[in-house]
């Protein structure tokens, strides 16, 4: 599956892709990550690492074999990707469908998730129903944990380490709505509160004037969560107000300080889905910059390490499976990635 990345061209004229040229390095890196992730995966799904077990690093490696257009059940990496979904599966709690357990916390209950239901449909029947099974109880505690007494309305509408916990933040909140989104993509019902009252978390984390989005407030790590809040405005329907757009130009003063933070690979990952949602001038600078500097990070062995601030240097298939997501961001091959065909048109109108 080669990269899609074509810019929008008025009638007539040819279609220039200014991405073009990392179309091949990119296939060729991508699928040596994931020949890497597979070489290590345990037989049980699991992957190596004091992560490796939890739901959310087991989910995140799923969804990168996901997003280079492999498919559970098929050749070519359908054995992993089986293994994954059985080890999230597995690992649910079959009373309240909580996965984050072993550590993994809200985040891996949010991220694996987001796995079962982006490879929903693609599995075999049986596969299928423990499938829907399982992500009715996983998206009914999503919506519950909001619902939890935060103790302080400026942490209403948002997510935790746990489903009860009295606080939010803006990181583990971003996969809840990542989640949240997929399930409407696929048909499960999700109140229209729960999306407003999220969307009003994310807005007290938000400077509108500078345009950051911040941990649990408006500027606290907003390198790497910037975009974070931007794709969660972008996946809810907001991507044209203006605290999206201030968003957008902030990432762009900004994204080259990314290596120096201590969730780099995080920042990366967000950064590269909310630029693409933006499209035209924001993907076109952010994507070579990533491409350029992350590409050549990649060991012999086809995996990636983290960056300067090595947040947990042993989480090798954590950073290889989030740089493979941030790399096939153009891809689209899962429905979370998929954004309006017009953003670069409208881009272009916006900046004439």
């Amino acid at each position: 599956m080669a990269l899609a990345l074509c810019a929008a061209a008025a009638p007539g004229q040819a279609v220039v892709d200014p991405l073009a040229e990392y179309t091949a390095r990119v296939d060729t890196a991508v699928d040596r990550g994931l020949d890497y992730l597979a070489s290590v995966q345990k037989s049980d799904g699991a992957f190596p690492g004091k992560y490796g077990r939890t739901v959310g690093v087991v989910g995140l490696c799923g969804m990168a074999f996901l997003a280079k257009g492999y498919m559970p059940g098929h050749a070519d990496h359908g054995r992993t990707l089986n293994r994954c979904i059985d080890y999230c599966l597995g690992f649910q709690d079959a009373k309240n469908g909580y996965m984050g357990r072993q550590g993994g916390k809200m985040y891996s209950h949010n991220i694996g998730t987001l796995f079962l239901l982006e490879v929903s449909g693609m599995v075999d029947m049986e596969r299928q129903r423990k499938l829907d099974a399982a992500l009715s109880k996983a998206v009914k505690l999503i919506v519950t944990a909001q619902r939890a007494d935060k103790g302080s309305r400026r942490h209403d509408g948002g997510w935790r380490y746990h489903p009860n916990s009295k606080d939010s933040d803006l990181s583990c909140s971003g996969w809840a709505v990542m989640a949240l989104r997929s399930a409407r993509l696929n048909g499960v019902h999700v109140p229209d509160k729960t999306i407003e009252d999220a969307v009003a978390y994310l807005l007290r984390n938000h400077d509108p004037q500078r345009g950051t989005f911040g941990y649990q407030d408006a500027r606290n790590y907003h390198i790497t969560l910037t975009g974070a809040g931007l794709l969660c405005l972008e996946l809810t329907g907001r991507r044209d107000e203006e605290s999206a757009v201030k968003a957008g130009e902030h990432l762009l003063r900004v994204y080259d300080q990314l290596p120096r933070q201590s969730q780099f690979v995080y920042g990366l990952y967000y950064t590269s889905q909310a630029t693409f949602q933006l499209g035209g001038k924001y993907w076109e600078r952010f994507g070579p910059w990533m491409y350029d500097y992350w590409l050549p990070k990649q060991q012999e062995n086809g995996s990636w390490r983290g960056g300067a601030g090595n947040w947990e240097p042993r989480e090798v298939a954590y950073y290889t499976a989030m740089s493979v997501l941030a790399f096939t961001v153009p891809y689209r091959q899962l429905p979370i990635y998929q954004r309006d065909e017009t953003v670069d048109e409208e881009e272009g109108r916006r900046n004439p």
